[in-house]
C-alpha cells in the first residue's frame, strides 16, 4: 500500500472539512457494518457521484482511509476495501497474545488509581458506543483502551508494538469481526480494570490471553472478492 499516491490538496476550508468528515464516516461505517466487504473497488466517480462532490474530495477521504488501514491504495487501480489474509490476521493476534498478556505483572506495578480510572471512563465510551449501535466507534474506542493500557507498562518498545498491531487488528475486526467481537461476549474490559484495581497480575494475565483468544475466534475470514455495490443505493442522501 502507497498513501501518497495521490497529490495532496491545499488545506480545506472549515466547510470542505466537515463533509469530508461525514464522507469518511459514512465509508468507514460501511466498511466496518460489513456493506462494504473486503477487496470491493472503490472508484473514485462513482463515489463522487454517490455523495454529491468532487473527485478531489472523494480522493483525501480515500488517502486518510489508506493511512488507517482500512483502504488500499494501488497504482493504475485505484482504491479497494483493504483485504488482509487469513494468516496475516492470525499473525496479529498470535504476536498480541504474546505481549499484552506478558507485560500485566508491569502494569499491575506501575498503574496508579487516577490511571485505572482514565481506563474506566474508556471502558464506559465503549459500552455507550455498544449500546447505541455504533460499530466503528466501539473498535476505536477498544483499540484505545489496550494501547493505553500497555502503555502503563513503562515500556516504549512493548507500546509501539502493540499500537501498531492494534491498528491492524482493529482493520481486521472491522472487515471480518461481528458485534460479538468488540462485544462482552469476548469479555468486559471492565472485568480486567477490576482485576489491576486488586492488584491482580496473574489473574490480568490470564484474562487478557483468554479476551484475545475469544477475539481471534470470533473472526470470520471469506477470502472472496464481492462484485461493486450500487454506490448511490448505499449512500442515500
Amino acid at each position: 500500500m502507497n498513501a501518497h499516491l495521490f497529490p495532496i490538496d491545499p488545506a480545506p476550508s472549515r466547510g470542505s472539512q466537515s463533509r469530508d468528515e461525514h464522507i469518511y464516516q459514512e465509508i468507514l461505517d460501511a466498511i466496518v457494518e460489513h456493506r462494504l466487504l473486503p477487496g470491493v473497488r472503490l472508484p473514485e466517480d462513482a463515489l463522487a457521484e454517490a455523495f454529491n462532490v468532487s473527485r478531489t474530495g472523494i480522493r483525501k477521504v480515500l488517502q486518510r482511509l489508506a493511512l488507517e488501514r482500512m483502504v488500499t491504495l494501488r497504482l493504475h487501480r485505484g482504491a479497494e476495501v483493504a483485504q488482509p489474509s487469513a494468516k496475516e490476521a492470525q499473525d496479529v493476534f498470535a504476536a498480541r497474545q504474546l505481549i499484552e498478556p506478558a507485560v500485566m505483572p508491569a502494569v499491575v506495578a506501575n498503574a496508579d488509581a487516577a490511571q485505572l480510572k482514565q481506563l474506566r471512563a474508556l471502558v464506559d465510551e465503549e459500552h455507550q458506543a455498544q449500546r447505541q449501535g455504533l460499530q466503528s466507534r466501539a473498535i476505536q474506542l477498544s483499540a484505545r483502551f489496550h494501547v493505553q493500557l500497555v502503555a502503563l507498562a513503562d515500556n516504549q518498545v512493548f507500546s509501539e508494538q502493540v499500537a501498531s498491531l492494534t491498528t491492524r487488528s482493529s482493520l481486521i475486526i472491522a472487515v471480518y469481526g461481528s458485534r460479538r467481537s468488540v462485544g462482552c461476549d469476548c469479555g468486559d474490559h471492565l472485568e480486567l480494570v477490576e482485576l489491576l484495581e486488586r492488584g491482580d497480575a496473574s489473574a490480568a494475565a490470564q484474562w487478557m490471553g483468554e479476551h484475545l483468544t475469544s477475539i481471534r475466534a470470533s473472526l470470520h475470514i471469506d477470502p472472496k472478492t464481492p462484485a461493486e455495490p450500487d454506490f448511490k443505493s448505499l449512500f442515500k442522501r
